[in-house]
């Protein structure tokens, strides 16, 4: 998304160099282009830990690209903002998002594609556009968004479990507008920290609120 304000912090990169570690050998061997969705809560890091697993990976000459799941939106961040005010069933995976695409975005990259069409979020103008996206070279793709647990191709899922009061400080940094202390994003939280609880038993990797690394048993 154009607009978002993305830092990367030691923390960030410390979970990516353990993942990445686990995941290398899996990477080179497979014959088509691996798969990764990083999913948690607003303000958890999916942003960060996204680009910083793709630069972990880059260290052993392997090239990422990442989808971020606010470019599928069907509306623009004010926009759909305005909609789920008006129409309180407008919230979560099947109904705001185009996950449509963004699967379809990734069967494309599986398959060997080197180039596709993807949308692009302009958070400052409220706006949408298509944008071409070469992946010539790239050998994963890496999904982040609060509900990409459920996106089907993927390898490996990753869950960030850090809810609306650990993501506090994470969000002021990113503070878009006056979403900090609103009552009715802060209703909108606890709707999506309903819908995602059960996320966390999917995932292969899942981040703890300390930034520690779990593999599930």
């Amino acid at each position: 998304m154009k607009g978002d304000i993305i830092v990367l912090e030691e923390h960030h990169k410390k979970v990516a160099r353990t993942i990445v570690s686990q995941l290398v050998e899996k990477v080179n061997d497979k014959t088509t282009r691996y798969t990764l969705a990083v999913a948690g809560e607003s303000g958890s890091g999916k942003s960060e830990t996204a680009m910083a697993l793709a630069d972990e990976f880059g260290k052993y000459g392997i090239k990422s690209v990442v989808f971020a799941q606010d470019d599928y939106f069907y509306l623009p961040p004010e926009s759909n903002d305005k909609k789920r005010k008006a129409d309180p069933e407008w919230l979560g995976p099947h109904v705001e998002i185009n996950f449509k695409i963004l699967e379809n975005n990734l069967k494309d990259a599986i398959n060997g594609l080197d180039e596709i069409t993807k949308p692009l979020i302009d958070y400052s103008e409220n706006s949408f556009e298509e944008i071409k996206i070469c992946l010539s070279g790239i050998k994963v793709v890496i999904a982040e968004g609060t509900y990409t647990t459920l996106l089907k191709n993927i390898d490996t899922r990753i869950f960030i479990a850090r809810n609306r009061f650990d993501t506090l400080e994470h969000r002021i940094k990113r503070n878009r507008g006056n979403e900090i202390q609103d009552s009715f994003t802060e209703q909108i939280l606890l709707t999506e920290h309903k819908i995602i609880a059960g996320h966390k038993q999917l995932a292969d990797f899942i981040i703890t609120k300390e930034y520690e690394v779990i593999i599930p048993d």
